[in-house]
């Protein structure tokens, strides 16, 4: 398939001066303008190059780390599947990415906290995040504890 990045960069200058502001929340799978990415990148569909990406955590009002969402099954370990009120769909762990709200098209659906945990926890465990705050203190950077002694 050949990917038309012309077109993608005349809606991306739409989507640049977009004024509309979104509230939106941790949990939230909203259909986004990702546009068409490189490579074997996750990428968007139709005319808004839209596909679903769950916020993971919003960083402001304009911005928020977002993982891209598939309605095909997926198996591995930088997969999670999470039950939604539109049915089984996979989220993308490996593809987690900073996002500008002004791709932001719709709210599509609100995960259950039960669901939004499950992505959490298998994206910390995956990213290896579980044992790196041990033994440090607050506001110490990243020096463990007992190199301030």
């Amino acid at each position: 398939m050949e990917k038309d990045f012309d077109k993608w960069n005349e809606k991306k200058k739409i989507l640049d001066g977009k004024s509309t502001r979104f509230l939106f929340h941790p949990g939230e799978i909203w259909w986004c303008s990702v546009g068409l990415n490189v490579g074997s990148e996750s990428y968007g569909k139709g005319d808004n190059y839209q596909r679903p990406v769950l916020v993971l955590k919003k960083l402001s009002s304009d911005q928020f780390i977002g993982l891209p969402v598939s309605t095909q099954k997926k198996v591995g370990s930088w997969f999670v599947e999470v039950n939604s009120s539109v049915g089984i769909r996979w989220i993308l762990l490996y593809q987690i990415k900073m996002f500008s709200a002004k791709r932001l098209q719709y709210c599509f659906i609100i995960l259950e906290a039960c669901e939004f945990e499950k992505v959490k926890q298998k994206l910390e465990i995956l990213l290896e995040l579980c044992n790196h705050h041990q033994g440090l203190t607050p506001g110490s950077l990243g020096t463990p504890q007992n190199e301030l002694t």
